[in-house]
């Protein structure tokens, strides 16, 4: 199966790897990255009509329109297959509005428990100055509070601390539970536990992606 002949949505909570594994899906197989938040800002820098609408209701706090985040998905898609959708579809409206725009051909969703992700995302510490990631686990910093690149702070940010990542998983599961249902015969489930390489060799494998 070529990755230029079918489109894929990823499902996964937060600290799942859906990005991790979309990058390298896309720069092994050529899809189109479609992600809503990198599309929301790249629109808003633009000055885009519809990236200045979007600003609107997020300067007042409140969400984006399903309605306004189909119209931004429209204006990238100049083909009919080859796209990876990232962090959309976030609701079953969404979901529903994307199937009028083109064919979902399957759902890879990085299924994690909450255990891990708390294990996950409270590790992780980012540098105030560079923005580099590291994580006090899997990729300490040897200098301890400070970042082995530029010597700025690390720091933990807010919405990695456990209780706002359990309030998180909380909303993305009452959210996610219609699209599984809905995506259920196109769905792959996967454990997303294991090193990055075994997580990706497995997707391929599911998928039946071969380079």
């Amino acid at each position: 199966m070529s990755g230029k002949s079918i489109n894929l949505v990823f499902l996964g909570a937060p600290g799942a790897g859906k990005g991790t594994q979309t990058k390298r899906l896309i720069k092994n197989f050529h899809f189109t990255h479609l992600s809503t938040g990198d599309l929301l800002r790249k629109l808003i820098v633009e000055k885009h009509p519809l990236g200045i609408k979007a600003k609107s209701f997020m300067d007042e706090g409140s969400l984006v329109p399903d309605s306004l985040i189909i119209d931004m998905i429209k204006t990238q898609m100049t083909k009919k297959k080859g796209y990876v959708f990232d962090g959309f579809p976030r609701t079953l409206a969404q979901a529903e509005a994307l199937d009028q725009i083109t064919n979902i051909d399957k759902v890879v969703f990085l299924d994690i428990p909450q255990k891990e992700v708390i294990r996950r995302l409270t590790g992780r510490r980012i540098c105030r100055k560079c923005g580099f990631e590291y994580h006090v686990e899997f990729l300490p910093s040897k200098k301890g509070k400070v970042c082995e690149k530029c010597g700025g702070n690390l720091y933990q940010r807010d919405d990695d601390k456990e209780g706002v990542i359990k309030k998180r998983l909380s909303v993305f599961t009452s959210l996610t539970t219609p699209l599984i249902q809905y995506y259920e015969n196109k769905l792959l489930r996967m454990q997303a536990i294991g090193t990055v390489e075994e997580i990706y060799k497995k997707i391929t494998e599911g998928l039946n992606l071969s380079s």
